[in-house]
């Protein structure tokens, strides 16, 4: 059954009057849904604005419907332009994924790459590594959507997740990049406060920062996992406002050693050693939608990555 976008199915928008398709006019009509205008999306493939127009129109002719809304000021897509814009999208994707496959083994990454990521690790290690990558590959797009949740990937069209911890979708593909060594910390003004802790059960008499909705922790005491029961009055859904509400001396918080080594060294958060347990290491993980043709670019950037997070690794 064809999904119900309006009154027009996506299996109708989806079909052309004959078996050609000009994906460059693809292209244009995907670019300008993007960025709104035609003038925008022909300066990002680099056509003048009459020639992204006329694209656009050949579109619209081809398939025999309008797919935009045009007005001097504004663009936006009709009902059956909502409902053809993700079989354009795939169209494009597995043409630049069919090249991939074929191009030298020595050839740079190209085309758009799209990760996802959570916002502290994109931040502190994605960003900075993907700098150095972008400019090794001039004709890489990147994409980097950094949300704190867990995206559906496959849904969303995403070529890589990176993921920290436990992996819960055994459908995909996941090839571990490094360890992910967790610490506990404090700051020293909540540490002239309240004290250090000693051992696990000492945590139930402290303030322990928590992602929402968590009541226990889980720690490895001679290679078998249990759980302590914690609780404080700060808890948050995010990884990032956990560290500053620990760097302001709200409490105790689980992090990163990424993410923490340059507080740690400069002094504003102080390592808190348990004597009797310690926090498990879930890894560090590359997520793919498929196993099946790997495109080109999704491999230089996880082994850049992974010899990005090596030395770290290997430091721990």
């Amino acid at each position: 059954m064809p999904t119900v976008a309006g009154s027009v199915t996506v299996q109708e928008a989806a079909l052309p009057k004959n078996d050609a398709m000009n994906l460059a006019d693809l292209a244009i009509f995907v670019e300008a849904i993007k960025e709104g205008s035609l003038a925008a999306a022909g300066r990002r493939i680099g056509i003048t604005p009459m020639a992204a127009s006329r694209r656009l129109s050949a579109l619209e002719a081809e398939l025999g419907t309008r797919l935009v809304h045009r007005t001097t000021r504004s663009l936006s897509p009709t009902t059956e332009g909502e409902a053809f814009l993700p079989h354009a999208e795939t169209m494009l994707k597995e043409e630049a994924d069919a090249r991939a496959a074929i191009r030298p083994a020595d050839a740079g990454a190209t085309g758009l790459l799209r990760v996802t990521a959570s916002v502290p690790f994109g931040r502190k290690v994605l960003v900075p590594m993907a700098a150095q990558f972008m400019r090794r590959h001039p004709e890489l797009r990147l994409d980097l959507q950094l949300i704190d949740g867990v995206v559906d990937i496959v849904e969303q069209g995403v070529d890589l997740a990176i993921r920290i911890g436990e992996l819960r979708d055994n459908l995909l593909v996941a090839r571990r990049m490094a360890s992910n060594p967790r610490r506990l910390y404090m700051s020293p003004q909540y540490l002239g406060v309240a004290g250090l802790p000693a051992s696990v059960v000492e945590l139930g008499g402290h303030e322990c920062l928590t992602m929402s909705g968590v009541t226990h922790w889980t720690f490895e005491r001679e290679g078998r996992s249990f759980q302590q029961r914690i609780s404080g009055r700060f808890t948050a859904n995010s990884v990032e406002a956990l560290h500053q509400a620990c760097l302001d001396g709200l409490g105790i918080a689980p992090l990163s050693t990424w993410n923490t080594d340059e507080d740690v060294a400069s002094g504003r958060l102080v390592e808190v050693e348990l004597r009797d347990a310690v926090l498990p290491d879930r890894g560090i993980w590359a997520v793919y939608p498929s196993a099946r043709l790997v495109p080109q670019k999704v491999r230089l950037f996880t082994d850049a990555l992974r010899t990005h997070l090596v030395p770290k690794d290997a430091a721990a």
